[in-house]
C-alpha cells in the first residue's frame, strides 16, 4: 500500500485540543472525525494510549500528526472510508473511528421521544447491536436533556469518558454508533452534569446487567430466542379472563429451592418450579419482582434496571425459556411490576443527568419516607412513556400473561404515609395524584391495547378506591384485577383468633362478601403475610400443632370456596414452620413431618376441584351467583353459602365450622336429593380425623334458611365441607 503524504495545514486550535484532554467538548461530531469545525477532509482522533496514529485509506496511509495528550490531525482530503492504526511503540491495534459515522435515529424516533408518545421506547434508547453503513457495532443512545454531555465508557475504552463522548440530537437524547463492539460487554454512561464533577450512570433501558453487586449494564444480544408458544398465546386470552379460574402461586425464585448451596437458575426453575406448579394444580406462576435490583433484601421491589430481567438467575433468554416453560405446562406467568418508586443507588435514576430526571425536586413530592426511595414524576410526559413502555416491553418481549403493579395506593394519594404538613395538595386542594392517576390510566390503555392479546394486569391497591377494574373508557382506573387486602386482613384476624372468641368475630368472615362484587377481586395470601415477624401460616393458628394445621386446612377451605380468584404465597401450601426469609430456601424437608404433607394434598385437590367446578370461578364478580345460606350462626361459627355458574352448571354448597366441635348441622339445599361430599378438608390423606358423611348427603327435609329443602350432615371439628348434586336438574 503507497504512504500519502502528510498534509496538516488545516490545524486544530489550543482550544479544541484542552477540551479534548479535560474532557469538555461540546459537540464531539464537530470536532473530531473527518470534518473538524466543518471543513471537509481535517481528521482529528483522540487515544491516550497512543503514541502514533496513521488514518489507513483505500488509497493510502495517512500520518496523523500528534498535538499532545492524545490528540493527533491530519488531512484526508477527499477520503471519507478510513480506519485508524494507534501504536504505543510496542503495540499496534487498528479500529474504526466513531465519528466517521452519520446518526442512527431518524426524525420520528426523536419527536416521540420529545412527544412522550414512543411506544417501543426500548427499540430507540438503549444499546442495540445493528450493523450501520456496512459496518458491525453497537449503537447507544439515552435521554439526560441537563447534561453538558454524555459518554459511552467500558473496558473497550479504558473507562476514560474522553473517547467515546455522545453526539446530541435534540430532546434531551444523547447518541452514538460504536463499532466493532460485541454482546457482553459491560458498559455505563459517563454524564457530564452542569455544575461539578462528571459521574457514571448505570443505562436506564439497559437490557442485560453484571450481576449484582456489580452494577455495570451489558450490551445484549443482536435478536432473542425464537418462541415456541404460540398455541398458548393465542389462547391465552381464555385463561385470563375473569370467568376463568385463576389460582397464582407467588414465588420469590431466590429462595423457592436451592441447589448447592444456591438458588436455580432460570432454566433450572423451568423444570423444578413449573413441574411443581403444575403439579399442584395451581393455573399461574406470579414472580417477585424480577427486573434488576441491586439489594437482595428488597426482593426486587427496589429495581434499578427496569428492562433489564435480573441476571442473578440468568440471562434474559434464559428468562423467556422458562416462561415458554410455563406455557408449554399450560400455566400463566405474571411478574411483580415496581412503578411506584426506584431506589437511591449512585449508579440508578436518581439524579440521572444531575438533575431531578425521573424523580419530583421537592421531596414532599418525589420523596417515599416509608421506602426511603425516589418516586417517579408521573406529570412528566418523558417518564411517563419510559414507564408505560416498560409494561408494554415485559408483556411483549417476554410474552408474560400480566403484571401486578405494587403499591399502587402510595401512587393514588399525595399524603400516603406522610405527615399532614409534608405532602403537597393537587391543582384542587386535593389529596388525589391527578398524574398518576392518569399514568396508571394510561399504562393500562397501553398494556391492553399495544401488548399481546389476553394479557392482564392486577392492582396491588389497599383501600377503597373506587372503579380500579372498572375500563378506563369508563372512568376506571382500567386494571383487570385488584388484590382484596381488606378481605385478606379481616380473615386473617378471625383466623389468628382462639375458636372460643371466634363468635365474637363473626363479621370479620361475612363482611367481605358486602363489596366481594365491587371489582374482579384477587384473595391474596402473599409474601407479605409470612414476614417481618408476622410469623408463617402455621404459627398464626391457634392451639397444638394438630389444631394449627386443622386452623389452616379450614381456612384454606373457605378461601377457595369464597368468591375472587386465588393467591397462595410459595411455602404456605405445605405450612411452613418458619416465616419466610429470603436469604434461605423453603423448609422443604417439613413435608416429612405428619400433616404437612396432608396440607399439600389438600391445596393440590383443592385447586383441582376449583379447575374443574365452573360454579367456583365463572361468576366471581356476579352478586347474583352467591346467596348465604348460614350467615348469622355466630355462637356456632358456622358459615355455609351456594356458588352457581352459568345455566347448565351444577351449584356448589360450601359449608364452614371454625370450632372445634364436631356438629350435627341441617343444612338448607336448593334442590333435593343426593350431594356428592366432593371435598372434605377433615379427611384422613388431608392430616384430618376423617370425620364427615361418608361421601354423600341426602337432601329430603323440610326448607330451611330461605332454601327449599334441607339435609342433616356432620360437621367436622376445623372443617370445610364442598357439596355439589349428583344430578343437576
Amino acid at each position: 500500500m503507497a504512504r500519502a503524504k502528510s498534509n496538516t495545514s488545516r490545524d486544530i486550535s489550543d482550544a479544541d485540543i484542552s477540551a479534548i484532554s479535560e474532557g469538555v467538548v461540546r459537540d464531539p461530531f464537530d470536532v473530531f472525525g473527518p470534518r473538524h469545525r466543518g471543513r471537509p477532509g481535517v481528521l482529528v482522533a483522540f487515544d491516550s494510549y497512543a503514541r502514533s496514529m496513521e488514518a489507513v485509506t483505500p488509497t493510502g496511509v495517512i500520518t496523523l500528526q500528534p498535538k499532545g495528550n492524545g490528540v493527533f490531525c491530519g488531512d484526508l482530503g477527499r477520503r471519507r472510508t478510513y480506519r485508524l492504526r494507534a501504536s504505543d511503540g510496542e503495540r499496534s491495534w487498528e479500529y474504526e473511528d466513531p465519528f466517521r459515522f452519520g446518526p442512527v435515529l431518524g426524525d420520528l424516533d426523536l419527536h416521540l421521544i420529545g412527544e412522550g408518545t414512543h411506544r417501543r421506547l426500548w427499540e430507540a434508547l438503549g444499546a442495540h447491536p445493528i450493523t450501520h453503513e456496512g459496518v458491525e457495532g453497537v449503537h447507544f443512545a439515552v435521554w439526560a436533556p441537563a447534561a453538558r454531555g454524555v459518554s459511552v465508557v467500558g473496558a473497550f475504552n479504558g473507562w476514560d469518558g474522553r473517547r467515546a463522548p455522545m453526539r446530541h440530537r435534540g430532546h434531551g437524547i444523547y447518541e452514538i454508533f460504536l463499532p466493532g463492539l460485541q454482546p457482553g460487554e459491560a458498559y455505563k454512561y459517563q454524564i457530564r452534569p452542569q455544575d461539578g464533577a462528571p459521574f457514571l450512570k448505570a443505562d436506564p433501558l439497559a437490557r442485560a446487567t453484571e450481576c449484582p453487586p456489580a452494577t455495570a449494564s451489558r450490551i445484549p444480544p443482536a435478536r432473542t430466542r425464537d418462541w415456541g408458544d404460540e398455541r398458548w398465546m393465542q389462547t391465552r386470552a381464555q385463561a385470563n379472563s375473569r370467568e376463568a379460574p385463576i389460582s397464582i402461586y407467588e414465588v420469590n425464585l431466590a429462595s423457592w429451592r436451592h441447589r448447592d448451596g444456591r438458588a436455580l437458575s432460570y432454566r433450572e426453575a423451568a423444570e423444578e418450579l413449573v413441574d411443581y406448579a403444575h403439579d399442584m394444580g395451581f393455573t399461574h406462576i406470579e414472580f417477585m419482582p424480577l427486573a434488576e435490583y441491586p439489594f437482595g433484601g428488597s426482593w426486587g421491589y427496589q429495581p434499578t434496571g427496569l428492562y433489564a430481567a435480573t441476571s442473578r438467575f440468568g440471562s434474559a433468554d434464559d428468562f423467556r425459556a422458562l416462561v415458554e416453560a410455563a406455557h408449554d405446562k399450560g400455566l400463566g406467568v405474571l411478574m411483580d411490576w415496581v412503578p411506584a418508586h426506584f431506589p437511591n443507588d449512585a449508579h440508578g435514576l436518581a439524579y440521572f443527568d444531575g438533575s431531578a430526571l425521573y424523580e419530583h425536586a421537592d421531596p414532599r413530592e418525589g420523596f417515599h419516607p416509608d421506602w426511603n426511595t425516589h418516586i417517579y414524576n408521573y406529570g412528566r410526559t418523558e417518564v411517563r412513556n419510559f414507564l408505560s413502555a416498560n409494561a408494554v416491553y415485559w408483556l411483549r418481549e417476554f410474552h408474560l400473561d400480566g403484571l401486578r403493579v405494587d403499591a399502587v395506593a402510595s401512587m393514588l394519594y399525595r399524603d400516603y404515609s406522610r405527615a399532614h404538613d409534608a405532602w403537597i395538595p393537587n391543582r384542587d386542594g386535593g389529596r388525589e395524584n391527578y398524574e398518576a392517576i392518569d399514568f396508571l390510566r394510561e399504562m393500562n390503555t397501553l398494556a391492553y391495547g399495544e401488548g399481546p392479546a389476553g394479557a392482564m394486569t392486577v392492582a396491588e391497591e389497599s383501600t377503597a378506591w373506587p372503579g380500579v377494574t372498572v375500563p378506563v373508557h369508563h372512568g376506571g382506573l382500567g386494571f383487570g384485577f385488584k388484590w382484596n387486602m381488606g378481605w385478606m386482613n379481616d380473615t386473617l384476624r378471625y383466623i389468628e383468633k382462639d375458636p372460643i372468641h371466634r363468635r365474637h368475630h363473626h363479621e370479620l368472615m361475612t363482611f367481605g362478601l358486602v363489596y366481594a362484587f365491587s371489582e374482579n377481586y384477587v384473595l391474596p395470601i402473599s409474601h407479605d403475610e409470612v414476614v417481618h415477624g408476622k410469623g408463617s401460616m402455621l404459627q398464626k393458628m391457634p392451639g397444638d400443632h394438630a389444631a394449627k394445621l386443622a386452623n389452616l386446612r379450614a381456612y384454606y377451605g373457605f378461601m377457595w370456596g369464597h368468591p375472587g380468584k386465588k393467591l397462595l404465597f410459595m411455602g404456605c401450601e405445605f405450612a411452613q414452620g418458619h416465616e419466610w426469609n429470603h436469604d434461605h430456601a423453603l423448609d422443604w424437608g417439613v413435608l416429612d413431618v405428619p400433616g404437612h404433607a396432608g396440607l399439600q394434598t389438600l391445596v393440590r385437590d383443592l385447586n383441582t376441584l376449583y379447575r374443574g367446578t365452573p360454579a367456583l370461578y365463572q361468576r366471581d364478580a356476579d352478586a347474583e351467583a352467591f346467596r348465604w345460606i348460614d350467615r348469622d350462626a355466630a355462637a356456632e361459627s358456622v358459615f355455609s353459602w351456594l356458588r352457581l355458574g352459568h345455566e347448565g352448571t351444577p351449584p356448589v354448597v360450601v359449608v364452614c365450622n371454625f370450632t372445634p366441635v364436631e356438629r350435627n348441622w341441617t343444612l338448607g339445599l336448593p334442590q333435593a336429593g343426593a350431594w356428592r361430599e366432593a371435598l372434605n378438608t377433615d379427611a384422613a390423606r388431608y392430616g384430618g380425623g376423617n370425620h364427615g358423611n361418608l361421601g354423600r348427603v341426602t337432601a329430603d327435609g323440610p326448607p330451611r334458611s330461605g332454601q327449599p329443602h334441607s339435609a342433616t350432615l356432620v360437621l367436622p371439628p376445623l372443617s370445610v365441607l364442598y357439596l355439589i348434586p349428583e344430578e343437576n336438574p
